[in-house]
């Protein structure tokens, strides 16, 4: 499971406001059976809500997601759906949201 590949949600009771799951945990982890992920949804949902570098926007096949960072969570490997994307070509501004919820910086 690479680090930045998207994964539908198959979560019933959250997967209609956050569609995608954003895995950001390190490829040198592959053994756990889990994932520290952030969800993804629609910028358009975000209505002016989204907090510059803690929230950037990412493009998966041409439309627009809100990256969740505060939202960072872990969820067992077995309940992420079926990949969805790649995102590795938006890695800096992925380490940097995570950065900035981390250090402030």
């Amino acid at each position: 499971m690479p680090q930045f590949d998207v994964y539908r949600n198959m979560d019933p009771t959250s997967r209609t406001n956050y569609p995608l799951l954003l895995d950001v945990q390190s490829d040198l982890l592959a053994e756990l059976n889990t994932r520290a992920v952030v969800p993804l949804c629609p910028a358009s949902a975000m209505k002016g809500r989204l907090l510059g570098n803690l929230m950037p926007v990412l493009v998966i096949e041409g439309k627009a997601f809100a990256m969740l960072t505060p939202q960072l969570a872990g969820i067992a490997t077995r309940k992420l759906g079926p990949k969805a994307g790649h995102l590795a070509d938006q890695r800096q501004t992925i380490i940097a949201a995570l950065d900035f919820l981390t250090t402030g910086i």
